[in-house]
């Protein structure tokens, strides 16, 4: 078998007996990596001290991880002025914190009859937030409801709704940015 050393050197190819002699003098754990491989390939570890760190980056990865969360918000067909900008409020802050807005339009008897008119009112309501967020999912007819899903914009993409001049460099001073070296990540 080829046996791999604790820091990654290569140690040889050894017997099974010697490897685990050699595993017992350094007070390590002598562990498979690679089976299919021919020769098997093992390496000279602390087991449980690898079982700890896996589980200590898998726990920092589920904290850091975000949740998506999809706000919805109903509106009618023939809805008020008024009304249309206290709903649009309430979309602006959802975006604003981050959130999927899914904007329903329920159509009710007669009204089904005239699908251009939600597509018209999510079209405005498209129109009147691209500053904060994108259509992520067009508007589409299910059954007596027209959806359409608004997401927020990413923290590093540039809104869409104005031309890409008017937007001031992220970085104008003259010092260069931060390197990360090999052996950091970058968060």
């Amino acid at each position: 078998m080829r046996l791999v050393g604790p820091e990654g050197e290569q140690v040889g190819i050894v017997s099974i007996t010697e490897a685990l002699r050699l595993a017992r003098d350094t007070d390590l754990d002598l562990v498979e990596v690679a089976a299919t491989a021919r020769p098997p390939v093992c390496k000279l570890m602390d087991y449980g001290k690898f079982k700890y760190e896996t589980a200590q980056k898998a726990r920092e990865a589920r904290r850091n991880q975000s949740q998506t969360v999809i706000k919805e918000m109903k509106l009618r067909p023939k809805i008020d002025k008024h009304d249309y900008e206290t709903k649009k409020g309430h979309i602006v802050r959802f975006l604003k914190a981050g959130d999927k807005v899914k904007v329903t339009i329920m159509f009710r008897g007669r009204e089904q009859s005239r699908p251009e008119l939600g597509f018209r009112l999510l079209k405005r309501l498209a129109e009147d937030i691209t500053e904060l967020g994108f259509v992520e999912s067009a508007p589409k007819q299910d059954g007596r409801n027209m959806i359409m899903v608004v997401a927020p914009h990413r923290p590093g993409a540039k809104p869409t709704g104005r031309p890409a001049a008017s937007n001031p460099p992220a970085n104008t001073s003259a010092q260069p940015a931060e390197s990360v070296s090999a052996g950091e990540t970058a968060s």
